[in-house]
């Protein structure tokens, strides 16, 4: 297969370490171009520094670190502000100005199909209609993705997911043994990402382990604030061979396949 541009859309810095960077180093390692694109700095996430414009440069920064560990050719950031961890953003008069939640899906849209033409980007990434665990601007980055998609005449689009089925069984059991931060509620994955019927693309990513843990060490103040662990810093402490089994695949939807469709590369069944 000749080399693809694959721009990958996140709501904030460390998305991408989560739930895509292994496939991001694989496709990089592979020759082909990485360009990750973030609607927002993550201002408002919690860390010991406290959100703001210190919190906002240190989250870039983080950015940067991660995206040059995974062999990106490009970083951007769309510039809109941190809606905030609460359900629909909080109150609207507590969300900054530009909150993205709150941002025009259309103009927002063009700022990121620019970026799409100008790359000639033949696959972009965002994440399912959920957004994954339902944070407000993740479900925003599926709708803005998938209009900047339209706009662009972007070939290939995969929704970013997590295998829920498998998942909630997991942490089920895990909590029995161990006690997650209070941010960290398991009975939210039970809607959360996808169905297992539903995934059509399983990549597998150990291989790149190494880096995606990389990754997700370069964002280091998301595993700080907070009364107890933060998610982020409990899974840097899974030891090695127990991450590459867990956090060794990574899931995607494209939805102009059928369902039932099992791929194992993101550049699987391109389109004629």
């Amino acid at each position: 297969m000749p080399p693809r541009t694959a721009v990958f859309f996140h709501a904030h810095p460390d998305d991408e370490a989560l739930l895509t960077a292994g496939t991001m180093a694989m496709l990089a390692a592979e020759g082909h171009r990485v360009v990750l694109v973030v609607a927002t700095a993550g201002e408002r996430g919690l860390a010991e520094m406290g959100p703001g414009e210190e919190l906002r440069a240190t989250r870039l920064k983080e950015l940067y670190e991660s995206a040059a560990l995974l062999g990106c050719a490009r970083v951007e950031c769309l510039g809109y502000g941190d809606s905030g961890l609460s359900p629909q953003g909080g109150r609207a008069e507590e969300r900054p100005d530009d909150a993205f939640i709150d941002a025009d899906s259309e103009k927002a849209a063009g700022k990121l199909a620019a970026i799409l033409e100008e790359e000639q980007a033949d696959l972009l990434s965002i994440y399912d209609p959920a957004g994954g665990y339902g944070h407000p601007d993740h479900v925003q980055v599926h709708r803005v993705g998938r209009r900047a998609a339209e706009i662009a005449g972007t070939a290939v689009v995969l929704e970013a997911t997590v295998n829920r089925d498998p998942l909630v069984r997991l942490l089920k059991l895990a909590g029995k043994f161990y006690r997650f931060p209070p941010e960290f509620d398991v009975r939210t994955f039970e809607s959360a990402y996808s169905a297992s019927e539903t995934i059509t693309h399983r990549v597998n990513v150990r291989k790149y382990a190494k880096q995606k843990r990389a990754s997700m060490s370069a964002h280091a103040s998301q595993a700080t604030g907070g009364d107890s662990d933060r998610t982020l810093a409990v899974m840097l402490k899974v030891p090695g061979p127990l991450y590459r089994l867990v956090f060794g695949t990574e899931w995607y939807v494209r939805r102009d396949l059928p369902p039932g469709t099992r791929l194992s590369h993101p550049l699987d069944r391109w389109p004629k």
